[in-house]
């Protein structure tokens, strides 16, 4: 996690069907709730009880939960 309010940007999503990695800028204002595998093509989405493909498939999650907002989708 980052220090004070740093939010890190960078965050490397890793496929769970083929294991490719590729590392991926985060959006600040809006929920990333998809991801298309560079290597396979397979469709990303959450996991149950994840807001976005990040929380769910990246190193480092969004940046909203990393200033621990709660959720990255706003209302």
């Amino acid at each position: 996690m980052p220090n004070n309010n740093e939010v890190i940007l960078k965050s490397t999503l890793t496929c769970p069907e083929c294991g490719h990695k590729k590392t991926e800028t985060m959006p600040l204002d809006a929920c990333q709730w998809f991801y298309e595998c560079k290597n396979c093509k397979t469709l990303l989405k959450p996991k149950k009880g994840d807001c976005c493909v990040f929380c769910s498939y990246g190193t480092v999650p969004c940046p909203l939960i990393q200033q621990d907002l709660g959720s990255c989708c706003p209302s």
